[in-house]
C-alpha cells in the first residue's frame, strides 16, 4: 500500500509492516520468541545515505574523466566517516576469483593493496576443453558481486568497480540506480568478518570501455584475456578518486519471527523454517509522480503467502511432527542483512534445521503446468518438491535461468551458507490459459520494466490464480518437511555440504 511508502528498513513505515506482521501472528496464536512476548529479532544495521556530489574521477597525468554520481557510477562504502575519501591506481583484476578448486587465481601473488580494482561481475565461460568450468552456465558465488567486493577488501585493495551489463547482471543498470539512491544499509562489523572496503560500485560498461581507451587498453581484449586461466592484473596507469560525503546513524530494524510447535515427542526439537522478506527499496523523492517503490511483486505477495501458510497450518487438525517457525525478515534488498543476521545468530540450532524455505515472489500471470526449483541438485529436498509437484500434475524444472545466480539472491543463501539446506521456488513459465511463450515474455518483461521499480506494484492483469496455486504447492512442501522422518542432506557437489557436516559434528559433540 502507498501508505507505507516502500517498507525501507529502520523507517517509521518499515517498522509499521513489521508490526503488523507480529500482530497477524499473534492472531493466529503463533507463539512468540522473545520472553517478553515480542515476535522481534532486532537487527543492528548501519545506516548511510550519501549526498551529491559522489562522482568517479578517473585521471592520466593532466587528462581525467569525470562520471557522474548515479547516472553512471554507483557508489557505497564500508567506510563509517562522514566523509570517505577514496583515491588509488587502478588495476584491471579480470574476474576478480580465487578459485582453488577450479585451479583459477587472477591475482597471481601480484600486490592490489591500497589499488582500486575494476573487473567483471559473473564467472569465467566454460570451454570445449572445460566444459563444466565454474558450474558450465550456472552461476556460482563467485560469480555474485558480494563475491567479488569480499575477495577485493581480503586482497587489501582500496576499493572495487564492478562493470555492468544487462545480459551479466541480469537486470538493467537502472535497478543499481534505484537501489543505490536514498539510505544503504549494512551489518556492523564482526570477528572473522572481511575487511572493510572503502569503495564499492559500479559502472556502466561504456563508462569502462571510455576509462580502458584513456589507458590505451581495448575492452573487449581484455575481456577475452580474462577468460583465460593464464591472465594476470592490468596495471592501467590510471588513478581513480571519489570523495563520498554521507550521513551515518546506527539503528535497528526487526526481523519478525513465529513458532507453530511440533506434537512429536521425537522430533518437535526439530525445525522447519519459512522466510520471506517484508522490506523494500522505501521512496525516491527524486523521482516526478510516483516515487514509491512499492514492492508488490518484491515482496509483498510473498509475505501474505508466508501468512496464509502459517494460517493454514494453524487450522490443520493435527499439527506437524516437527516445529514450524515462520520468519520475516528485513534489509533483503541491502543484502540478505536480516537473514544473515539470523545466521550469525540462529534462534533455533543450525544442525536441528531441517530444511529453510523462502519466498520470494509468487506467480502473478496464471496457474501454470509447472514450476521452477532454484537450486535444485544442491539437496535431497529436491525429492520433497518433486513429489508434490508429482501429486499437483505439475512439471518440476530446474532453474530455467542459471546465468542469473538467483539462488545466491535471496535470504535462503545466508542460511544455506551455515549448512541448513533450502528450497526456493520460482514462476513456471507454461502457463495454462495463455499461448506458448506467455510466462516469459512476461517474466522478461517485469525484469525489464518493473524489477526494482515504483512500477512494482499490483496490475489489473495479474491472474491472482497462479499465486494460489503456487502457495498450495510450497504449503504441501512444508507440511512434507515437517512430518518426513528422514533428514535431508545436501548433494555431494552442494558448496554448502561442508556447513551442514561440520554443524551436525559440533551438535553430535556437544551432546556427548
Amino acid at each position: 500500500d502507498d501508505l507505507l511508502e516502500g517498507r525501507a528498513p529502520a523507517s517509521r513505515v518499515g517498522d509499521l509492516a513489521a508490526k503488523y506482521i507480529a500482530a497477524q501472528f499473534a492472531r493466529l496464536g503463533l507463539e512468540p520468541i522473545g520472553p517478553d512476548g515480542s515476535y522481534f529479532q532486532n537487527v543492528p544495521m548501519v545506516g548511510r545515505t550519501i549526498n551529491k556530489p559522489a562522482d568517479l574521477r578517473v585521471a592520466k597525468g593532466d587528462e581525467a574523466l569525470t562520471f557522474k554520481y548515479i547516472e553512471e557510477f554507483v557508489p557505497t562504502t564500508d567506510s563509517e566517516r562522514q566523509t570517505a575519501n577514496v583515491e588509488g591506481e587502478l588495476v584491471f583484476v579480470g574476474y576478480g576469483i580465487v578459485a582453488p578448486e577450479y585451479r583459477w587465481d587472477d591475482f597471481k601473488g601480484v600486490d592490489v593493496k591500497g589499488k582500486i580494482l575494476l573487473g567483471l561481475v559473473n564467472d569465467p565461460p566454460a570451454t570445449a576443453a572445460e566444459p563444466d568450468l565454474f558450474g558450465a552456465k550456472a552461476l556460482t558465488y563467485y560469480g555474485r558481486w558480494t563475491y567479488k567486493y569480499e575477495e577485493a577488501a581480503r586482497q587489501g585493495a582500496a576499493g572495487a568497480i564492478l562493470i555492468h551489463t544487462t545480459e551479466s547482471a541480469g537486470y538493467p543498470f537502472k535497478v543499481l540506480q534505484a537501489s543505490g539512491t536514498g539510505e544503504q544499509f549494512d551489518l556492523p562489523r564482526g570477528p572473522g568478518d572481511v575487511p572493510p572496503l572503502g569503495l564499492k560500485s559500479w559502472v556502466t560498461d561504456t563508462v569502462a570501455r571510455k576509462i580502458l581507451a584513456v589507458a590505451g587498453q581495448d575492452f573487449d581484449a581484455l575481456v577475452a584475456a580474462a577468460r583465460e586461466r593464464s591472465f594476470r592484473p592490468v596495471a592501467l596507469g590510471l588513478t581513480a578518486s571519489t570523495k563520498i560525503h554521507q550521513a551515518v546513524r546506527h539503528i535497528e530494524s526487526p526481523n519478525v519471527i513465529g513458532v507453530l510447535s511440533g506434537t512429536d515427542p521425537k522430533l518437535s526439537d526439530e525445525y522447519v523454517i519459512y522466510t520471506a522478506h517484508y522490506d523494500h527499496l522505501g521512496m525516491n523523492p527524486n523521482i516526478d509522480g510516483d516515487g514509491i517503490y512499492n514492492g508488490a511483486a518484491d515482496n509483498a505477495i510473498g509475505v501474505a503467502a508466508l501468512l496464509g501458510i502459517a494460517e493454514a497450518m494453524v487450522a490443520l487438525p493435527e499439527g506437524s511432527k516437527r516445529t514450524q517457525v515462520f520468519a520475516a525478515v528485513t534489509a533483503e534488498e541491502q543484502g540478505l542483512l536480516g537473514a544473515a543476521y539470523y545466521a550469525r545468530h540462529p534462534l533455533f540450532p543450525p544442525a536441528q534445521t531441517v530444511a529453510n524455505i523462502n519466498i520470494d515472489g509468487l506467480n502473478q500471470w496464471g496457474a501454470t503446468r509447472d514450476i521452477v526449483e532454484v537450486g535444485s541438485g544442491k539437496s535431497e529436498l529436491d525429492e520433497v518438491a518433486q513429489r508434490v509437484a508429482e501429486r499437483h500434475q505439475m512439471k518440476l524444472l530446474p532453474d530455467q535461468f542459471p546465468e542469473k545466480g538467483f539462488f545466491y539472491r535471496s535470504d535462503q543463501f545466508s542460511l544455506a551458507k551455515i549448512g541448513i539446506p533450502a528450497l526456493y521456488f520460482d514462476n513456471g513459465l507454461d502457463v495454462i490459459s495463455q499461448p506458448p511463450g506467455y510466462g516469459k515474455e512476461k517474466f522478461e518483461d517485469y525484469t525489464a520494466k518493473d524489477y526494482h521499480q515504483p512500477s512494482d506494484e499490483i496490475k489489473p492483469d495479474w491472474d491472482w490464480g497462479g499465486a494460489v496455486q503456487m502457495a498450495r504447492f510450497i504449503f504441501e512442501c512444508g507440511w512434507m518437511a515437517a512430518n518426513w522422518e528422514r533428514e535431508f542432506h545436501w548433494a555431494e557437489n552442494a558448496e554448502f555440504r561442508a556447513a551442514r557436516l561440520e554443524s551436525l559434528q559440533k551438535a553430535k559433540e556437544n551432546k556427548q
